[in-house]
């Protein structure tokens, strides 16, 4: 078959090429959603790395869209493509779960046996007492791996349902205490007064 002729065809100039075109824009917009999550986390050799294949595939989707500019269907694709890549970028920033967090919890329940707890399973903890605006409360300060923030919210959460705790994004550690092993915790509810955990398979 003619390469000329299936170039030139409508399935290739209404199909074909839009969907080249929303490709490589979910590509070169997830690359460049990492690139922008890499620098505020401070990986500055990886985040230069990603940015030079992220040009480099716009450039070539602009292209197509230059030499194309009175097909309508590009234009779309070109449009989605870049809104599907924002959410795509996204969505793989959270399965890489790079970087560390801050959380700071606060409650007017006694949180002895959360910090023991968390401390139990190699977190360093430092907590202080306080006043809120009902009464004393207990402020607990924690650093942790951006992989452990769904297990640890969930022991927060069978702690206390109603503490009221706080995440951020940390740039930079010098020094902490994070458990040897990576594997995530899963828990079970509180039961009475008494709380069981285990660990995820």
């Amino acid at each position: 078959m003619n390469l000329d002729a299936v170039v030139g065809s409508e399935i290739f100039k209404w199909i074909v090429l839009p969907l080249l075109i929303f490709s490589a824009r979910i590509l070169d917009v997830s690359l460049g959603t990492l690139r922008i999550i890499f620098v505020s986390r401070g990986l500055k050799y990886l985040a230069p790395l990603v940015g030079f294949f992220e040009v480099l595939i716009w450039l070539l989707a602009i292209r197509v869209i230059m030499q194309n500019l009175n097909n309508f269907a590009c234009y779309i694709a070109y449009a989605a493509g870049f809104a599907t890549g924002n959410f795509v970028g996204i969505f793989i920033e959270k399965r890489l779960a790079i970087g560390n967090l801050i959380i700071r919890v606060i409650t007017r329940k006694d949180a002895t046996p959360l910090i023991k707890h968390l401390r139990s399973r190699g977190y360093g903890v430092t907590s202080i007492k306080a006043e809120g605006s009902e009464g004393d409360v207990h402020i607990i300060f924690l650093i942790i791996k951006r992989h452990d923030l769904e297990a640890i919210t969930g022991i927060i959460k069978d702690f206390n349902p109603n503490a009221f705790y706080t995440v951020e994004d940390v740039r930079l550690v010098s020094r902490g205490i994070f458990p040897m092993n990576k594997s995530s915790v899963s828990h079970i509810p509180v039961i009475g007064s008494f709380m069981f955990w285990r660990k995820g398979k």
